[in-house]
């Protein structure tokens, strides 16, 4: 019985102006017999929103189903003013009131959000929440909400109009008032219905599709979709959507037999890498990525039970190409049929670049992984998609991963299978548009080999170290675009970013991004990546300004004390920069038996070498020195010099710092 009620509520209250007109004006109903017939209706109705929920396994309790109850409450409400007053009007403001009440239920959910809009589109796809596409969604469904918002004002406003407007006799009252709140008034809500959904189809296939490694299926892409090139897009050598699911596949099958938690991964090979990545993720092992490969580190994080994935001829080492190409290819159910992953169950351990010092793992989890892709995504991804991806950057590190891996796979963005090692790669790529991931070392080392490159529209993302002006004016001199910077590290990924031929030196922070800088003059971040609530404190020096942006001021442990003068490190590197004769620079504190003191390791530039070609080494020493002596007093100027063709770095470009200071001890 509760059921048929319902379904004549919503009936009624779909034909209710129809209703009216016809026992008012065709039956001749007295508008007080109408009224106590809505006022009878209204409490049935009021009735059949009474339910009943389960509070535990020995009692009920009972409960009001409010979506019927409150339009049950404005029938009675109108019925009973009705046979009061003896008039009909209060009948036809129940229109009215309906729209003024849509209004503020759509137009409450600006102010409080999420809009109501948005919430039924998380409630027919219950992916968009927290993926990289939410706000694009978001920003859409908030748009249609105001045009909803704007019908029901215009609506409400009509409706009102033909309820109390004399249109010269009552029977025409009605019928005007009738035609319009039963008839016209809902073939426009459908219109309306109609135009948003074509526009909405529009929309969706301009919205930026994206599927992360924690929530993909083998049907995400169609199986002949592109993922990875050889050398250059127009050399045809691709490997598709339909080969990954092999690959991955193949690799599960194996892992999925071994007893072993934790797997260490290195590959040069950006194929082999994310096929074997996400086959350790789907069998839900412990992935230690690492770019060294020594013997020594190896030794040291391959502990028993620890097993090695690599591409690289390592010994007591599983080589994932022997593998990918002897293993007999799954069957069809088990190549489609993908372990379901939770992102937050998800351990990675990623190990910084040693540049200070020892490298370090840092624990990290896909859920903050795909975070920071959702924002790159909102932010640039009409970028991406529009390009093919090409890196200079070692996948193993964060940032590397995020860029290079990450967010193509992503996204569905064609990756180059191989990183590029040599600034003359560059040449090759004149045959499409292309997204470059790069390091400042790197951008470097090819403004100084490279004269002109003829590349379609490139968008550059750097990272990894500093770029100075000079180096950000010349690339954009190059390739025709200014590097895009995001300054991060392996503990915060990305917190900030700079185009210096807009910003100048300024960072912008991530929007979802909170920084400050703490009593030492350091940054402190918190952010949706980092999974300490009291955030992360850098050791990044900077200042901030009123706008919200800042700059970097070097790094706290590039400040030491020398004969009880503190000095920068840092400053000490751009001065020597400054005479112009320098590419390259760095100055690190050695430690005798009786005090600590500087030395600097130099790089020379072509204008230095020529200049000092032929010159004494004590000379050039002191050409630096006499230099220095402009800015600082002579006691903390360095007094052990190294020129030599390049400075020990990382695949990040990274200096390490062991490496330098020993050039100075093994002297």
């Amino acid at each position: 019985m509760k059921k048929f009620l319902k379904v004549l509520f919503y009936v009624v209250a779909a034909v209710y102006p129809v209703l009216v007109f016809t026992m008012l004006v065709v039956f001749r109903m007295s508008v007080r017999i109408l009224s106590l017939f809505v006022v009878v209706l209204a409490c049935a109705f009021f009735l059949s929103a009474s339910g009943v929920r389960k509070s535990d396994g020995k009692s009920e309790k009972k409960a009001l189903d409010w979506r019927p109850m409150l339009s049950s409450a404005l029938f009675l409400l109108a019925g009973i003013l009705c046979f009061v007053f003896n008039k009909n009007i209060f009948l036809k403001l129940y229109s009215v009131v309906i729209s003024a009440t849509m209004l503020f239920v759509f137009g409450s959910s600006l102010l409080f959000k999420p809009n109501i809009i948005f919430r039924f589109a998380c409630l027919g796809d219950k992916s968009v929440k927290g993926s990289s596409f939410e706000p694009q969604v978001n920003s859409y469904c908030k748009k249609v909400t105001v045009v909803w918002c704007v019908f029901f004002v215009l609506n409400g406003s009509v409706s009102a109009f033909t309820a109390l407007h004399d249109f010269g006799n009552d029977a025409l009252n009605d019928k005007i008032w009738s035609v319009y709140n039963g008839g016209i008034s809902y073939i426009l809500m459908g219109l309306l219905f109609a135009v948003e959904f074509l526009v909405r189809k529009m929309v969706d296939k301009k919205m930026i599709k994206s599927f992360s490694f924690t929530k993909f299926n083998s049907d995400s892409r169609k199986d002949d979709h592109i993922l990875c090139f050889e050398d250059s897009w127009s050399k045809k050598i691709y490997k598709t959507w339909k080969d990954f699911l092999v690959d991955s596949a193949k690799l599960r099958a194996f892992i999925s037999e071994k007893k072993s938690e934790d797997w260490i991964l290195h590959c040069e090979d950006y194929w082999y890498f994310l096929c074997a990545f996400v086959a350790l993720l789907q069998c839900k092992k412990r992935i230690l990525l690492t770019q060294n490969i020594s013997e020594n580190f190896i030794a040291e994080i391959k502990k028993p039970g620890v097993e090695f994935l690599t591409d690289q001829n390592v010994p007591d080492a599983v080589s994932i190409p022997e593998l990918v190409r002897n293993s007999p290819e799954p069957d069809e159910k088990f190549i489609r049929e993908l372990p379901v992953l939770n992102s937050e169950e998800t351990c990675i351990l990623m190990f910084t670049s040693g540049s200070t010092g020892k490298p370090k793992a840092v624990p990290q989890r896909m859920k903050e992984f795909e975070e920071d892709n959702a924002f790159v995504i909102s932010k640039w991804g009409e970028e991406f998609i529009s390009r093919k991806l090409v890196t200079t950057v070692s996948q193993h590190h964060i940032y590397g991963f995020l860029f290079g891996v990450s967010l193509p796979f992503t996204l569905g963005v064609p990756f180059r299978r191989k990183r590029i090692e040599f600034p003359e790669e560059f040449e090759t790529l004149s045959d499409e548009k292309y997204m470059i991931i790069a390091t400042p070392a790197f951008l470097k080392r090819t403004v100084e080999i490279e004269e002109k490159l003829s590349l379609k529209n490139p968008w550059i993302f750097t990272s990894g170290g500093a770029c100075s002006a000079e180096l950000a004016e010349k690339t954009e001199k190059l390739f025709g675009f200014c590097p895009l910077e995001v300054y991060g590290s392996t503990e915060t990924s990305g917190i900030a970013y700079r185009q210096q031929s807009k910003d100048g030196q300024k960072f912008t922070p991530f929007a979802n991004a909170r920084l400050w800088l703490g009593d030492d003059g350091c940054l402190r971040v918190v952010s949706p990546y980092i999974k300490n609530p009291e955030g992360f404190a850098t050791a990044d020096l900077a200042e901030f300004f009123d706008d919200g942006r800042f700059v970097l001021k070097g790094r706290s442990d590039s400040i030491v004390k020398i004969e009880e003068k503190r000095i920068s490190l840092t400053e000490v590197e751009n001065r020597i920069l400054q005479t112009g004769l320098v590419s390259d620079v760095k100055v690190v504190a050695l430690q005798n038996d009786v005090r600590q003191y500087l030395a600097a390791a130099i790089v020379l530039n072509p204008e230095g070498k020529k200049k000092f070609a032929g010159t004494e080494k004590y000379l050039v020493n002191r050409y630096f020195h006499d230099f220095l002596m402009q800015y600082f007093e002579n006691v903390v100027l360095p007094k052990k010099w190294r020129f030599v063709e390049e400075l020990p770095v990382d695949v990040q470009g990274k200096k390490h710092k062991d490496e330098i200071v020993a050039m100075f001890i093994n002297e």
